[in-house]
């Protein structure tokens, strides 16, 4: 049966006191697909060696639902890792592969034959038992070590950059096939990756990380279109960040002083907010729809990228302002355009 985890004062450091991993306290729901997103070194595989029991805290509790785990060995936390680098044994047949746990575990050669043809369909690698790990793709060593993961029953699922040694395509099908096993099966499973798109495109829930702390929680959209701080903003997404105050409420908007003008945000609750964002998506060119926000700005330059076009715009003041759309349409570099933002999507940060 899958578990709930809860995570309370855990932290970490390693040579010379350096903290990797300052106090920290996070929940994760029974069947819950939770990432822990950040940049390289913010703590995040740190913390996932310590849910596995391979690296030890320096202080908290961990805890699946009511069983304190802390202090367990690995063996002992019916938690299950999937690594980057597969961990598979290349000696052995695909078959034995995944049921390496299993007979580790003493379970009966009736059973481990039924986990193994059960998890080896479950990824869709059923007729790869025979195999040696050697002759398979990189796509299905990965998709043989989930199954090792799966075989054993887990409480936890535990995945540390599973996908980071895949080429883009190969990437974009094990993303869909992750994400589809963990929901048949009702998972809980924690994941770690640097990616935004594996975070943003699979996770019910998302935990940002950075320099050891977590630095915002919550839903992929949430965490995208509402960022408390200019760290979230820029790892989530492509942003452009202006200066900007409120100074009054008008025709319940917040009216915001910034470097390109007055800007009006729908978002009252954000009121002590001092930087401004706008996602580059959410600028419109020369739009007829009605909007709060319209400003004059003088195309510079762009990019067509198939699926959209990235611009460069100017503004009276000089500031430059990045804008996706979709339109492939070729503009005349120099020609001035009107450029305007629905009150929604102007978001103030807290930073």
């Amino acid at each position: 049966m899958p578990a709930s985890v809860k995570i309370s004062g855990i932290s970490k450091s390693y040579q010379k006191g350096t903290p990797v991993l300052l106090p920290l306290d996070l929940e994760i729901g029974k069947g819950e697909l939770f990432f822990l997103l950040g940049p390289s070194g913010c703590g995040k595989s740190t913390l996932l060696r310590i849910l596995a029991g391979i690296v030890e805290p320096d202080s908290g509790s961990i805890f699946f639902d009511d069983r304190d785990i802390t202090s367990l060995p690995p063996e002992k936390r019916q938690a299950a890792m999937v690594f980057q680098n597969y961990a598979l044994w290349p000696h052995l047949s695909v078959f034995e592969n995944v049921a390496f746990g299993l007979r580790a575990a003493g379970v009966p050669k009736k059973v481990i034959d039924e986990k193994v043809a059960e998890s080896l369909a479950l990824v869709r690698m059923s007729d790869f038992a025979d195999r040696r790990v050697p002759s398979l793709s990189g796509g299905q060593q990965q998709r043989i070590a989930l199954a090792r993961a799966i075989a054993v029953d887990p409480q936890v699922l535990l995945l540390d950059e599973p996908l980071s040694n895949l080429d883009a395509k190969l990437r974009d099908e094990m993303r869909s096939e992750i994400a589809r096993i963990c929901r048949e099966r009702s998972l809980t499973a924690i994941y770690v990756t640097h990616d935004r798109r594996e975070a943003l495109s699979m996770g019910d829930r998302i935990a940002l990380l950075d320099r050891g702390a977590i630095q915002q929680t919550g839903s992929p959209v949430e965490l995208y279109k509402k960022p408390r701080s200019r760290f979230a903003a820029s790892f989530l997404g492509d942003v452009n960040l202006l200066e900007g105050v409120v100074d009054g409420e008008e025709n319940a908007m917040l009216r915001i002083r910034s470097e390109i003008g007055v800007l009006y945000s729908s978002h009252v609750e954000l009121k002590k907010g001092r930087t401004v964002l706008i996602r580059p998506e959410n600028i419109s060119v020369n739009s007829t729809a009605p909007s709060a926000n319209r400003f004059e700005a003088e195309y510079l330059s762009g990019t067509f990228l198939g699926e959209r076009c990235e611009l460069k715009f100017r503004t009276e003041n000089g500031r430059i302002l990045d804008v996706n759309e979709d339109s492939s349409e070729l503009r005349e570099a120099g020609k001035r355009y009107t450029l305007s933002v629905l009150p929604q999507n102007i978001i103030l940060l807290e930073d």
